[in-house]
């Protein structure tokens, strides 16, 4: 059953990645008002869309890896970078009023000025790619902690992990529920 590769791995990934898309154009997060009144504290659907695809992607990837399907890649956690990157993520995010997945999931809608943000992005990573020696010298180095995991760091199970962001989801799902009532 697993691996797959060549052409059935090209079709899954359309397939899925349209699959995707139509959950993202589903689930409202296409619609620029609705990231935009995330960061305005009045439509929390972002919030819930994300905690949940992590907790879901999360505990499906953790199986994947216990059947033996998939292997985790863990790459250096470099914080100093994340901080920043995190940082001009959220500021690109409020100035464009998608994320990237989101983004191009809206110019599938026919969304003509999520197509102009589109070319942002890709000046950004261009951008990134051209300065790429001089960050990884310069913020990639610092505060480097190496190929470590969150249970490595913590001692705590991934799947407890997973049940403790859960739960989290859960209460604050409630509480912004309660908030609009």
């Amino acid at each position: 059953m697993f691996p797959v590769s060549g052409n059935t791995a090209l079709v899954l990934a359309v397939v899925f990645g349209a699959a995707f898309g139509w959950l993202l154009h589903r689930g409202k997060v296409t619609d620029y008002n609705t990231i935009v009144n995330q960061f305005r504290l009045r439509d929390f659907t972002v919030l819930k869309v994300m905690l949940t695809a992590i907790i879901v992607g999360g505990v499906g990837v953790l199986v994947l890896v216990n059947l033996g399907a998939a292997k985790f890649h863990v790459r250096d956690a470099n914080m100093l970078g994340t901080i920043i990157g995190a940082a001009i993520f959220g500021v690109g995010m409020v100035l464009y009023g998608y994320c990237p997945g989101t983004g191009f999931a809206a110019i599938a809608t026919g969304s003509v000025h999520a197509l102009v943000g589109a070319f942002g992005m890709l000046a950004g990573a261009a951008a990134y790619a051209f300065s790429f020696a001089w960050v990884r010298d310069n913020i990639l180095s610092v505060w480097k902690l190496g190929k470590v995991t969150l249970t490595d760091v913590s001692g705590v199970p991934p799947l407890a992990i997973f049940a403790i962001l859960a739960l989290v989801a859960a209460g604050l799902f409630y509480t912004v529920e309660k908030m609009r009532a």
